[in-house]
């Protein structure tokens, strides 16, 4: 019972188990006590529940729990350039998204109202971030695994993945861009209580959102974006800088250190990272039935 960050830390702590293909199975609930709550709203939406915040997601996600009907969930796979392994249940983001979240932190005491101060705080100081960002599409990874795989790890195998040192394999996709706004990676379909991010749905196993903005949009755009997406409605704006892929596995290489990355809500240095999803990792209290249709790309 808290936000997102402690089953960032719960999945972590298993995972780093030597029996961690038996630890992980043991299935979770999130009962939301955050001032985010992402996962919990996403839960929330797969059950069939009008979008709600504060004791009201609280109370549906403890029918959940009472229901105790399970659900397999992705999971992502981190590694930086320094040699951390992590795992993530929710996001990864860099740029815009990043900073608000983690600036905001000095302001959790006002709930959700935190990130609407962050937000408009950053727009009115909005920043660019210099990097190279490739991935992997959802579609083109069969029998294209690469020569020289990622050392070997506790967990699953990231089969697609290459040392960061070397060149991302000849079949993924390269951004031409350098110049961003934000990027985010997004496994799940809220970024929060009222942020309704991918309203194409739940992804199909094994596939996540990879959502970037480019340089160039405006204040204003950005500002209307935020603000459809309490509602999932600003994919529907067509923003020429706004750009959604469906993907498999990432690389992201910031230029500079300017500012942070955010995974799972929980601050992690600005360096050169890659990730791949695995399908059906862990359990979670959901209210979605097995078999339920997921969004396909």
């Amino acid at each position: 019972m808290s936000g997102d960050g402690l089953v960032h830390e719960v999945v972590n702590g298993l995972m780093e188990r030597t029996d961690w293909e038996t630890a992980i199975q043991k299935p979770l609930c999130s009962l939301p006590a955050g001032s985010g709550n992402a996962l919990a709203a996403s839960l929330n939406y797969y059950a069939g529940y009008e979008q709600v915040s504060n004791e009201d997601l609280l109370t549906n996600c403890t029918l959940l729990l009472c229901r105790r009907h399970l659900s397999p969930m992705n999971l992502l796979s981190l590694h930086t350039v320094s040699g951390r392994h992590v795992y993530s249940v929710l996001s990864l983001s860099w740029g815009f998204v990043a900073d608000v979240d983690l600036e905001s932190e000095k302001y959790r005491r006002l709930g959700e109202i935190r990130f609407t101060l962050g937000t408009l705080f950053r727009l009115a100081t909005m920043r660019i971030y210099q990097g190279q960002l490739a991935y992997l599409p959802v579609g083109n990874t069969s029998s294209k695994m690469p020569a020289s795989p990622v050392l070997a790890q506790k967990g699953p195998a990231d089969t697609h993945l290459v040392p960061l040192e070397e060149p991302v394999p000849s079949h993924w996709t390269v951004v031409p861009e350098q110049d961003f706004i934000l990027v985010l990676v997004l496994l799940h379909t809220h970024l929060g209580m009222e942020m309704f991010a991918a309203p194409m749905g739940r992804c199909e196993a094994g596939v996540m959102h990879l959502f970037y903005v480019r340089a160039g949009v405006s204040r204003a755009m950005l500002l209307r974006i935020f603000l459809a997406m309490q509602k999932g409605k600003h994919m529907e704006f067509d923003c020429p800088h706004l750009v959604h892929v469906p993907v498999v596995a990432f690389r992201l290489e910031p230029k500079n250190q300017r500012g942070a990355f955010s995974v799972d809500g929980e601050f992690m240095v600005c360096e050169a990272v890659q990730g791949q999803v695995h399908p059906n990792s862990f359990q979670m209290v959901c209210g979605s039935r097995e078999g339920a249709p997921r969004w396909k790309p």
